[in-house]
């Protein structure tokens, strides 16, 4: 490790591949968290620091906003924006991946017409 804590490899940490989907992120969080747990291994915080980790990394990956600024930029800073604020913010890019044909934007298309119906108010 080169000790630079604040790009870590979420996917890595989640031991799941860059297109993993929600169900495999999801599975694999679940026997991660199981494994790591601190209650397993007591008074340990070697094991303390990665169960938070397999926690930051879900936290994350499983929220589509969130792992969408993660992928285009390998930071997240978890909780600065709201849902209909990432929106907002990634708006441009979100329209531009669905001209490109990138998948999932049925997702992102519902949200930001509900979040238009706001933003423009």
């Amino acid at each position: 490790m080169n000790g630079d804590e604040s790009h870590k490899d979420y996917y890595k940490v989640l031991e799941v591949d860059y297109d993993a989907t929600e169900e495999i992120i999801r599975l694999n969080y679940r026997r991660l968290a199981l494994k790591w747990h601190p209650d397993k291994q007591k008074d340990d915080n070697a094991v303390t620091a990665k169960f938070q980790e397999i926690n930051e990394a879900y936290k994350v990956l499983s929220d589509p906003a969130k792992r969408l600024e993660y992928d285009l930029t390998g930071n997240c800073e978890i909780d600065k924006y709201t849902l209909p604020e990432y929106l907002t913010r990634f708006k441009g890019m979100i329209l531009t991946c669905n001209g490109l044909g990138i998948t999932h934007t049925s997702i992102w298309s519902q949200q930001l017409m509900e979040t238009n119906e706001y933003v423009d108010k």
